[in-house]
């Protein structure tokens, strides 16, 4: 396989960066302050890719509990998801098993006026498909051969494409693995599969290195978000995200709300079923 040029940017950081960041937690309110102006630079994002016709398509991967479902949530609470398009499919029916492994993919790639975003991806191949057996490493060499190809393919036809992995360490994984054993709002996040992976984590990191070394290029470069703080994680992913996507205010017209007209009877024709409140 020919060896393809990296990108100098591959989100990894040093040691002393890491250490910086991640020595101490961001404060909810400095958190949230944050949050509201990204998330009024996402809405503007958002016009001028409707504006322009513009295509995105932004990839999360990375180990159970480092925290993608999160900065995605982050990222779609505030805007549309009719341009903001979340794609997180479920396993493989046996028909899409029979298939070429990038083409269940290919259906939800965007067209003009949207940014999908992929909760994992077609990246599974090369992560717990491979490291739990369910596939031979003769379907890794050609998922690993012909994915850069394919990542060519979308930059060519005008998407604009980011692969971000959140990369959390091995205390914090398990810290977070055991809050979703007894917590009613996160037990559903905690699957059989992320029991058995969890033992597995040398053979995730050598299957990780093994994925950057052969689809890191030049078109469509990893990038590397550190995740035990995240907060900070979060923020920085929209950050990057926004500086990757060239954008600006779309034109649109100054709303005004128009007199409302109303009726001398407004009492209700029908008797509502009212739903009691809480007390």
């Amino acid at each position: 396989m020919a060896k393809h040029k990296r990108s100098s940017d591959n989100g990894s950081g040093t040691k002393a960066s890491r250490k910086k960041a991640g020595s101490e937690q961001l404060k909810r309110k400095d958190y949230e302050r944050k949050l509201r102006k990204l998330h009024g630079e996402l809405v503007r994002l958002q016009q001028w890719v409707q504006h322009k016709g513009l295509k995105a398509c932004i990839v999360f991967e990375g180990r159970d509990g480092a925290g993608k479902g999160g900065t995605i949530k982050a990222i779609t609470e505030r805007v549309s998801p009719r341009v903001f398009r979340v794609v997180a499919l479920p396993a493989p029916t046996e028909r899409e098993k029979s298939q070429m492994h990038l083409q269940r993919y290919v259906p939800h790639l965007p067209a003009a006026g949207e940014i999908v975003i992929f909760d994992r991806s077609w990246y599974n191949r090369a992560g717990v498909e491979r490291v739990m057996g369910f596939c031979s490493e003769d379907d890794v060499k050609t998922f690993l051969k012909a994915t850069p190809l394919f990542e060519r393919a979308m930059v060519h036809s005008g998407i604009i494409l980011l692969k971000y992995w959140l990369e959390v360490s091995e205390a914090e994984q398990t810290k977070r693995l055991e809050d979703r054993i007894d917590d009613p709002r996160k037990v559903w996040k905690l699957s059989p599969m992320d029991l058995k992976s969890y033992t597995r984590w040398d053979d995730y990191t050598r299957a990780r290195d093994a994925m950057f070394a052969a689809t890191d290029t030049a078109w469509a470069p990893w990038y590397v978000a550190y995740s035990d703080d995240k907060r900070r994680a979060r923020l920085s992913i929209i950050s990057h995200l926004l500086s990757k996507i060239r954008y600006k205010s779309a034109p649109r017209e100054k709303v005004k709300l128009p007199k409302r007209k109303l009726s001398k009877d407004r009492a209700p024709k029908h008797r509502f079923k009212v739903v009691p409140d809480v007390s």
